[in-house]
C-alpha cells in the first residue's frame, strides 16, 4: 500500500497553513519553500484544498491561504479522500475481474473480507484523527482514543507509548 503522491503532498501543505493559522495567511510561494514544492504543484494542491472547503484564499498583498475552519474540526479521512479516494472503494472487484466481467472469486473471496477490514481500520483511524491532531504531535491521547474506540484495533502491540 502506498500513499499517492497527491496525498502526501497534499496533507503536508494542509498542515503548512494550520501551522500558520494565527499569522494570517500562508502563501503559495511559503508553502512550496517549506515543503520543496514546485509552484503549480503547490498552487494545485492548495486549489483542490479551497474547492473542497479545507481552505480559504484571500487576495491581495497580505493575502494567502488560511484554513476555512477550526483545525480541530477538519477530519483527516475527509482530506485523503478528496486528494485520492479509499484503498478500497465499491466497484473494486468489477475493476480486479481480469477478463471477466466479475472476478471468480466472487461468491467466496477471502481477499475482499480481507481489504473491507482493513478499510474499516483506516475509515476509523481517519474518522477519529483531526488537522488539530496532527499540528500537536507530542500529544498522542487521540491515538489511544482510537486504539480504544475499534475492537480490530484493541490488543495491538504497536501502540505508541502515551
Amino acid at each position: 500500500m502506498k500513499l499517492s503522491a497527491q496525498e502526501e503532498y497534499g496533507l503536508r501543505c494542509l498542515l503548512q497553513v494550520g501551522r500558520n493559522a494565527d499569522a494570517g495567511g500562508t502563501t503559495i510561494e511559503e508553502v512550496r519553500r517549506r515543503e520543496g514544492l514546485t509552484a503549480p504543484n503547490a498552487a494545485k494542491l492548495l486549489r483542490i484544498l479551497r474547492m473542497n472547503g479545507f481552505v480559504t484564499s484571500i487576495r491581495g498583498k497580505t493575502g494567502g491561504y488560511t484554513l476555512a475552519r477550526p483545525a480541530a474540526e477538519i477530519v483527516i479521512g475527509d482530506v485523503l479522500d478528496v486528494l485520492g479516494g479509499k484503498l478500497f472503494e465499491g466497484g473494486f472487484c468489477e475493476h480486479f475481474s481480469g477478463q471477466n466481467g466479475t472476478c471468480v472469486h466472487f461468491e467466496r473471496c477471502s481477499v475482499r473480507s480481507f481489504w473491507c477490514a482493513i478499510q474499516s481500520v483506516l475509515d476509523h483511524v481517519l474518522g477519529q484523527t483531526t488537522l488539530q491532531d496532527l499540528l500537536e504531535p507530542n500529544d498522542l491521547s487521540w491515538w489511544q482514543a482510537c486504539l480504544t474506540a475499534n475492537p480490530l484495533l484493541q490488543d495491538s502491540d504497536d501502540t505508541p507509548d502515551s
